[in-house]
């Protein structure tokens, strides 16, 4: 099990989680045990990847993120990421919510508002 944390940084931890999935600086992936395996920077559009596909390929299948739009959740199922949202602020914030089963897994109704259509 891998798991992607937009981030804005490369701080680890401690990071900040990015607002949007798809814009964000870099990727921090944990293993299940919340250690960090990899912090990528967050180069999808440069290798002519969408964002799910970027992450797939660097083998992660859960995306723990603030937002992302429908396209992105249409993408992310394709490709068997399950995607939790919520509005933590840290890396270890936002897994320790997933840890402890207090965020849901996402659907349509959690995608951002100005991506809605």
């Amino acid at each position: 099990m891998k798991i992607a944390i937009p981030t804005d940084n490369k701080k680890g931890l401690d990071d900040i989680v990015a607002e949007h999935f798809g814009r964000c600086n870099t990727y921090t992936f944990l293993n299940e045990e919340g250690n960090i395996m990899e912090i990528i920077d967050n180069a999808s559009e440069d290798v002519g990847m969408l964002p799910p596909m970027f992450i797939k390929k660097h083998g992660a299948n859960i995306l723990l993120c603030r937002g992302l739009g429908p396209r992105a959740l249409n993408l992310c199922k394709q490709f068997e990421i399950d995607v939790y949202v919520c509005q933590a602020e840290t890396v270890k914030e936002i897994f320790e919510l997933w840890k402890d089963k207090k965020i849901k897994k996402a659907d349509f109704e959690d995608v951002c508002e100005e991506h809605r259509i």
